[in-house]
């Protein structure tokens, strides 16, 4: 019984040891899993290159997967926590994923370190110096200029913000509350340093904030009240005056955007159409007129060669609805208490511009992307001084092999005389510029815009003219288009990657940035010779 005993004793030791140190073990691994800095990155080269640079010293994700769009991804509620957990969130630039805009507005993190890691770069002429005046830009107080004593409902209120001494920065947000209880909400499309806004029925404040170049609020102004007085309490002389007051105040940009007249004679403005929007964006209108008019009838259309789809449940004078793609067409007609038509507003284009026609694809220069590797070790040196070591290190070591690559691309060009390729969708630009290549495609910068049968038959003459021997297409996009015209001009097809996502074949070995743009100049060596 006693050695029994003893026994038990032991094995009641060494458990209690053995759970301690797992308990340790664990509370170890967990405080080391906290102590590192959280990165979320938008899509592919984003997470490549901070992932170079911050090595283990960071948890890194990814936004976009591989099977979606970066240029027109939407944020899920799930991505918006992360983001709000996260130390840093690095993407390229506004014209890439321009949807961070409004992310940025949803996000409620007071320390997050945010980098544009292409924004600001320039191919050809980049200037350190300029680089380094911006980011010590002071920026003193802000002040809103140019608000009214009071407006009336339909009025514009054209507003300014404005900062003593400030020469360069212009990257402004607006927001509007109702009163100081309520929350703040971002003016959508509007990022400089004037405010044109539609005044509805109620007061409410609005506020200016300057952003910095790594969208760093640096200074913003005091809540400016936005005062309604519609003098409805007056007699009819008072009312006569207001509108007679209203309609002197119209600005020379409301009457530019007038409808067309009814037979009645009577005018209608259009007042709160932007300038442009994005996909997604909230558009609201509001048709204003002297006519008497009892209920409002609000159409929508795609295009002129498109029949309109009335809004049924919109019956006021005021139009709420989102930006698609592509554009979108809209119409108010007033109608009398009988239904009659009394005033029409004309067609109203809402113009989507979500910038495609700008070559947003930095990340395959590889001069550049030393630049953007910069950025990102800056940041995370700003945000965790303790591995500055580090991070210098991984970056150095990284913008070597940066470099290399970008020897390897000049050896294999050198001296081409054909130095002529043709993509099926225009995304190598930037390759081209910097290694004295010229790019053919045979559509835009926009994947989903197919090209017209002329503008193939076009590039089929190119293609003879120019003695191509392939057509490339992105690898991981639809190939059909480079196939019809290489079996219509006897060519070959081959893949370039544009690395907005990195293919299985390459992760399944382990490869990355640098490898995948060795084989685009290997693929490219079938034309450049």
């Amino acid at each position: 019984m006693k050695y029994k005993w003893l026994r038990s004793a032991m094995l009641t030791l060494v458990a209690g040891t053995a759970l301690t140190a797992c308990s340790t073990g664990e509370t170890e691994k967990n405080s080391a899993e906290e102590d590192k800095v959280s990165i979320v990155t938008s899509f592919y080269p984003m997470y490549e290159f901070a992932s170079q640079v911050a090595g283990d010293r960071a948890d890194i994700t990814m936004m976009v997967g591989g099977g979606d769009d970066p240029h027109h991804y939407e944020p899920s509620a799930k991505d918006v926590a992360t983001v709000n957990e996260a130390d840093l969130f690095v993407y390229s630039s506004p014209e890439m994923e321009f949807w961070t805009e409004s992310l940025f507005e949803t996000v409620e993190n007071d320390d997050l370190k945010i980098v544009s890691a292409a924004e600001g770069v320039d191919q050809s002429a980049h200037s350190e110096e300029d680089h380094d005046h911006t980011e010590g830009e002071s920026a003193g107080e802000v002040k809103i200029a140019s608000a009214a004593e009071h407006y009336h409902s339909g009025d514009m209120a054209e507003l300014t913000a404005k900062v003593e001494g400030n020469t360069t920065l212009d990257h402004w947000h607006w927001y509007t509350r109702s009163d100081e209880s309520a929350d703040s909400e971002a003016v959508p499309n509007e990022f400089g340093s004037e405010l044109s806004y539609l005044v509805l029925d109620e007061n409410f404040e609005v506020k200016a904030e300057l952003y910095g170049e790594d969208h760093e609020v640096l200074t913003e102004s005091e809540p400016v009240t936005i005062t309604v007085d519609n003098h409805e309490d007056e007699g009819e002389e008072a009312h006569d005056h207001e509108s007679e007051e209203a309609h002197d105040h119209e600005s020379e940009e409301a009457h530019d955007q007038e409808g067309e007249a009814t037979e009645t004679g009577e005018d209608v403005v259009v007042a709160g159409l932007a300038g442009h929007y994005h996909t997604g964006d909230a558009v609201t209108i509001m048709a204003e007129t002297e006519a008497e008019v009892s209920e409002w009838q609000w159409s929508t259309r795609k295009s002129d060669e498109t029949e309109w789809s009335v809004i049924s449940d919109q019956t006021t004078e005021q139009f709420t609805g989102e930006a698609v793609s592509g554009g979108l067409e809209i119409q108010g007609v007033g109608l009398d208490a009988e239904g009659n038509e009394v005033v029409n507003t004309g067609t109203i284009e809402i113009i989507v511009d979500d910038h495609e026609n700008e070559d947003p694809h930095s990340w395959l220069d590889p001069v550049l992307v030393q630049e953007q590797v910069d950025a990102i070790r800056d940041a995370l040196i700003e945000i965790d001084p303790e591995g500055e070591e580090v991070y210098t290190a991984n970056a150095a070591d990284f913008n070597e092999r940066l470099q290399g690559l970008d020897q390897e691309f000049q050896e294999a060009f050198e001296g081409a005389e054909n130095r002529v390729f043709v993509v099926q969708h225009q995304a190598f630009g930037y390759i081209a510029e910097r290694y004295d290549l010229e790019q053919i495609a045979v559509g835009g910068l926009s994947t989903e815009v197919e090209p017209s049968p002329s503008r193939i038959a076009e590039i089929g003459t190119l293609v003879e003219e120019y003695e191509v021997p392939v057509i490339y297409y992105q690898q991981g996009s639809d190939s059909s288009i480079a196939q019809t015209i290489a079996s219509e001009t006897g060519t070959e097809t081959a893949v370039l990657h544009d690395l907005e996502s990195l293919s299985e074949e390459l992760q399944s070995e382990n490869l990355g940035y640098i490898e995948a743009m060795e084989q685009n100049i290997e693929a490219l060596k079938l034309s450049i010779k």
